[in-house]
């Protein structure tokens, strides 16, 4: 029998799955390449489902004869290594960002001596659309938590946004950039330390308690269904660190990053403008043993943050802290500086990928922001935190607005600078 191949993600099964399925069969034996989280994960949100949960499904759709994984976006290196008698796509590829794609398999079709066959495209279902239903109805605490690993193992950078309030969660939500590689987006949301204090005018010394973090991290829960990685500040005592875990494994949230000081927390980017003291090793270790030892879930991940370069130590000390780390448990390291070369940064990423080539590697590049995800990932990091830009973008606008007022007696000139009122009242959904 011939071969008929058809790519798919298979997330969420339609009738217009199944019509392609069934046209396919009267060509020939159906081979599905099934899109694999790391093929998905650059172009597209990863699906509800992983990609075993996924070839399960299909493998038992009727028409299927076998499923193999397609692990890159473009079709050419599958149709090259099974060399399919046919291809069967839907028509909507023609226009939009597809059509690249589609130059391509009908280059290897004809090379290979295959044929392209193009159905019409189903008319009023796409699970493009179903996708975005499925994120309006929200998420579940378990879903949200294993998202991280899944994006850590199917992405080389994870791009990380803070979000500080039910807002700024819908802008890490929604936000998207097409570009000529495909879209942009951030992956998940940082709930910080600094930006949770600044929004209810405290200073960042920890003076905002857990239980007062935890309500505005409910308003972005409700709202949001990326995963979220939580600033935990220096953990507090051993003893109530566990503690901090179950609560934010019972509420979804993926990860947590402790730092490794002491005594009251003065902000990092002080430097050694301020007293920097940092933890003993062993305390440290002892209190990331016994987080990992609380958590109930496999999923949940405790992130070591090292400070050895904010309080004047050398690259040395800080790779020492990270070898102690890891060996307590620690499921990834988050190493941070203040310099803007980012030479002490690179110097501890390379060195420390020599001897932990898959442990999960944390950048904030606040300070050294002139380098590129791209240029970061190839020194060794895994996860790149924007750590407080929404805040320190929107702060800067609310004050122009308001001397604007001052300046004119009325809001007319603010205006130009202010979204339209009609605008806000159907940002919300349910408003009106």
């Amino acid at each position: 029998m011939p071969i008929v191949y058809l790519g798919m993600i298979g997330d969420i099964i339609h009738p217009g799955i199944v019509n392609i399925v069934r046209e396919a069969s009267k060509h020939g034996d159906v081979l599905v390449g099934l899109f694999t989280d790391k093929a998905i994960a650059s172009h597209k949100r990863l699906p509800y489902l992983s990609y075993e949960q996924r070839r399960e499904v299909v493998e038992n759709l009727k028409g299927v004869s076998r499923v193999v994984p397609q692990d890159e976006w473009s079709y050419v290196p599958n149709l090259r290594k099974y060399r399919p008698d046919f291809i069967i796509h839907g028509d909507d590829w023609k226009n939009g960002p597809e059509s690249s794609l589609r130059e391509e398999v009908f280059a290897v079709m004809a090379e290979l001596g295959g044929s392209v066959i193009e159905i019409p495209y189903t008319k009023g279902i796409n699970s493009s659309a179903l996708n975005e239903s499925l994120k309006a109805i929200g998420t579940t605490p378990e879903i949200r938590m294993k998202t991280l690993r899944r994006l850590l193992a199917a992405k080389p950078i994870v791009r990380v946004l803070e979000a500080h309030s039910g807002l700024s969660g819908l802008i890490v939500e929604n936000i998207e950039f097409e570009a000529p590689d495909g879209k942009r987006f951030f992956d998940a949301m940082w709930s910080s330390s600094l930006t949770d204090s600044t929004v209810k005018g405290k200073p960042d010394i920890e003076a905002v308690d857990l239980t007062s973090r935890l309500q505005n991290l409910t308003d972005i829960l409700e709202c949001t269904t990326k995963p979220i990685i939580f600033d935990g500040d220096t953990g507090g005592l051993e003893e109530h660190f566990v503690f901090t875990v179950r609560t934010l494994e019972r509420h979804g949230v993926s990860a947590v990053i402790i730092e490794d000081k002491v005594g009251l927390k003065k902000n990092s980017l002080f430097g050694t403008e301020v007293k920097q003291e940092l933890a003993p090793i062993d305390e440290f270790c002892s209190k990331i043993s016994a987080g990992k030892r609380a958590q109930v879930t496999k999923d949940f991940m405790i992130i070591a943050r090292i400070e050895s370069l904010i309080a004047g130590r050398d690259v040395n000390e800080a790779l020492t802290r990270a070898r102690s780390y890891v060996a307590a448990g620690a499921d990834g390291i988050m190493i941070h500086s203040k310099e803007k070369s980012g030479n002490d940064i690179k110097e501890f990423c390379l060195s420390f990928r020599k001897d932990y080539p898959h442990v999960p590697l944390v950048l904030v590049p606040t300070t050294y922001n002139r380098f590129t995800e791209d240029e970061l990932a190839s020194w060794g990091a895994s996860i790149i935190i924007y750590a407080n830009h929404l805040l320190r973008a929107s702060y800067p606008a609310m004050v122009k607005a308001a001397e604007l007022i001052l300046a004119n007696k009325r809001s007319l000139e603010a205006d130009e600078i202010c979204m339209p009122i009609k605008e806000i009242l159907e940002l919300i959904p349910e408003t009106k």
